[in-house]
């Protein structure tokens, strides 16, 4: 993964090239005129890339089109950010986006477009909550217990995150903050390293999207103490919510969105929104979002855009109180 730094000057360098003429956008009537591209700015594999091919295989059929995933990685989501802001605003590329995005947004004054107008929403298409797990050895079989020992331990265990700046990382000090606790912050280069530590138990904490820890918890790899929603997750019955632990602030919904280039004609945001929920209302996508502990969402463009303002709020003041800076 690029560095921020080297991200934005490799972006810089491609706005420079690109050819200053705007293409026209495509009409309402003739869209779509060839296969939607969805950008996805990270590896394969995720959790962000699993939604979003499953959302793009679904939406194909309503669309009347081929649809393809690209993944544009580099500078933490940057470069694949950029990539869609500079698009023609026809409604034949769209981002996959999701938290990291709002926390990058009050994290790094020098992006190369404007975080809160350089894209309209489409629909927030799916949202499950966090969970927090720890490595099956740590002497704490509840959130309490937990709270506890770091209290009687302060500084002496340490919380992982796939990076400064990642869900990860806002995760582990909100509750830091919620819990009055002092539990050391370890950055990785991604979730696969922080998961290997943490089940060989060089970190003891982490908190995490459900679908990415969920494999490791049902193997026993990992112990959940706490759902980060309002309720239980039907995933993991027998865990409790973060209002039964006794932290209702800690409540943190990893959600995956879609959004088009600003300047997006409205009939085609219309259209995309329209048929991406039908895709999502077909029986064998919400079974393999279930599968994978996803609740399907659907909601209006407007529905999105209120989510999206709220989260950058949100982040950016926990980010301020933690001050917490993108490298």
């Amino acid at each position: 993964m690029l560095p921020i730094v080297r991200a934005l000057a490799l972006v810089a360098g491609v706005i420079a090239i690109v050819p200053s003429a705007i293409v026209p956008s495509a009409s309402a009537q003739s869209f779509p005129s060839r296969p939607v591209t969805f950008v996805v700015p990270f590896a394969p594999g995720g959790s962000t890339d699993t939604v979003a091919r499953i959302v793009a295989q679904a939406a194909s059929g309503p669309l009347g089109v081929p649809t393809v995933v690209e993944n544009r990685t580099g500078g933490a989501g940057v470069v694949g950010w950029s990539a869609v802001a500079r698009a023609n605003p026809d409604g034949q590329t769209l981002l996959t986006l999701e938290m990291s995005y709002t926390i990058a947004a009050g994290l790094i004054p020098t992006l190369p477009f404007d975080a809160k107008k350089g894209f309209v929403q489409v629909t927030t298409a799916v949202e499950n909550p966090h969970v927090m797990v720890v490595n099956p050895n740590l002497p704490a079989k509840t959130v309490a217990e937990l709270i506890a020992l770091l209290k009687a331990n302060p500084g002496k265990y340490f919380f992982g995150s796939g990076g400064n700046g990642t869900n990860t990382h806002m995760g582990g000090e909100l509750f830091k903050s919620l819990a009055g606790v002092d539990l050391v912050h370890v950055p990785y280069r991604g979730a696969g390293a922080v998961l290997q530590d943490l089940v060989a138990g060089q970190v003891q904490v982490l908190v995490t999207s459900l679908p990415t820890a969920l494999p490791l918890i049902q193997s026993g790899q990992l112990r959940p103490l706490m759902v980060a929603g309002a309720t239980r997750s039907p995933v993991l019955p027998d865990v409790p919510s973060a209002p039964e632990a006794g932290l209702p602030g800690m409540v943190m919904t990893f959600w995956v969105g879609f959004a088009a280039p600003a300047g997006t004609p409205a009939p085609i945001v219309e259209r995309l929104n329209k048929d991406i929920l039908a895709g999502l209302a077909l029986p064998e996508t919400r079974k393999r979002l279930a599968e994978l502990g996803m609740d399907p969402v659907g909601n209006t463009p407007a529905q999105a855009q209120a989510l999206i303002d709220s989260e950058i709020a949100r982040w950016s003041a926990i980010a301020k109180a933690a001050d917490i800076k993108m490298q």
